[in-house]
Order: structure tokens, then sequence, then C-alpha cells
């Protein structure tokens, strides 16, 4: 069968240390080269104490928090080559060669759609649960959210699986959201070896992704034929900002 899940969205997090996120402002990021200047805002930059935000109109946002940095992306409809956050994640270390970099993750986020009311919840509730009486209590039938953690190459892996719907006019599609997160620690003893540590585990996104959409497609979807939408219909939709909340409703009580 073709395989079911559309990877959505990738988010690349930078974790470091005494990170200010105030740094994150339009015109250091322009004007340090780290993202094009022809680039336009989608809206009015969102700045607090601990948070910024900066959403531009290709989809790309680049989110600030104490000791971390983000950079999202709608990649449904790219190729590996036309996606922007990896080069842009590489040139944001090489800027501030200084800053004490720790970590980084790779997030894939991606979706199976299924064309039966009840199918996205069933195959979370009776595909991956073992029966019981504990699923039958409560006057509604009973929704989960599961959270998984692997070591795969070597590289810890979590996996979050939940129940959602995909908004559309006509009606809302039920799917559901698989959210995995490589965790990559940066090695070397000075910012120099640092940096090449950062471009090596970025530059390899892709082997990540695709690792990740090998294990829902060949390992979580094996044998589930029945009910699955494997038509594109991620192209009627709008794209996806860094929460998804203008496409996904999770738990929504179908």
């Amino acid at each position: 069968m073709s395989q079911p899940l559309t990877v959505q969205e990738l988010i690349i997090v930078i974790a470091a240390k005494n990170q200010n996120p105030s740094i994150l402002n339009p015109d250091f990021l322009k004007y340090s080269g780290i993202v094009p200047a022809e680039w336009e805002f989608a809206g009015k930059p969102v700045f607090s104490t601990n948070f910024t935000r900066i959403t531009f109109k290709n989809g790309v946002s680049i989110i600030g928090e104490p000791n971390r940095v983000m950079f999202a992306e709608p990649i449904a409809d790219k190729t590996a080559a036309t996606v922007s956050i990896a080069k842009i994640a590489q040139k944001y270390a090489r800027v501030l060669p200084n800053m004490d970099f720790q970590a980084i993750g790779i997030n894939p986020r991606g979706f199976v759609a299924f064309t039966m009311k009840d199918a996205a919840r069933n195959f979370i509730t009776e595909h991956l649960l073992s029966d019981g009486v504990w699923k039958k209590e409560g006057e509604v039938p009973m929704q989960a959210s599961l959270n998984l953690v692997y070591k795969l190459q070597d590289t810890p892996v979590a996996l979050n699986i939940t129940q959602a719907e995909l908004r559309q006019k006509d009606q809302p599609i039920p799917i559901v959201i698989f959210s995995g997160n490589f965790s990559h620690q940066i090695s070397g003893n000075n910012s120099e070896e640092k940096l090449s540590s950062i471009t090596q585990i970025v530059e390899n996104w892709f082997s990540d992704v695709t690792t990740f959409s090998n294990l829902i497609n060949n390992k979580f979807m094996a044998g589930v034929d029945g009910n699955i939408a494997v038509t594109k219909i991620v192209e009627s939709i709008p794209e996806a900002n860094s929460e998804g909340s203008n496409i996904f409703a999770v738990g929504t009580g179908t």
C-alpha cells in the first residue's frame, strides 16, 4: 500500500546555556545573514521577557526561549533541497560561536489520515493498546495519547502518538499525529569543534526524518490497511505554523 504518513513539519531545536531570547530580533536575524533579507514577516514579532517568536510569510518560524532556540518549517510539499531551516540553524550557530551550545533536537511531526470517524481513536485504543476492562470506564469512548522512548543508532528518540482531527471546510478528517524527537548531544572541547558537530548533526536531519517515516510506515502502520486515507489531502489545508493551531484539533472527542 502507499505510505500513509505525511510529514507535515520539521523543527530543529538548539539548546544552549544562558541564551537570552531577546537576542532574536528582526534586525539581528537579517543583518547577520541568518535569514535572507528579502523574507517578509507574516505578522508583528512577539516579544516578552522569556519568549520571542518571529514568523515569516513562507511559513518559517523562529522561536526563542531561555536556553534554547527553535526553527520550524512546514515541509509537506518540499524536497530536502528546498527546506530552509537547516541552513538557518547552522548560520545561527556560526554567528554566535562563543555560546555554550549543548544539544540539538531534530523533531519531525506528521500524521496518518483515516476515512472512518472512529478509526483514528481505534488505531490507538484497539491496535496499539492491549484489551482490558479499564477501556470501558466512563460515559464516552476513551481517548489515549502514548509516549514512547527508543534508542536508534545510539540516538535517544522520543515518540508521541495522539488522536486528533484535520480541519477542513466540509468536514474534519480523523488523524493520528506522530511527533518525534531525535536528541543529539553536541561534542567538542572548543567552539570550533562544537560548530563542526552542530554542522554535522543538522546536515543529517533528513536521515532522522527518514528513520522516523520508516518507523511509522513500516512498523506502526504495518497491516493497518483498512480506513486509511492515502490520497494527498494536505494540499487543501493552510500551511502549518510552529504550533500547528490552524490545522490540528487535538483531543476532539469524536
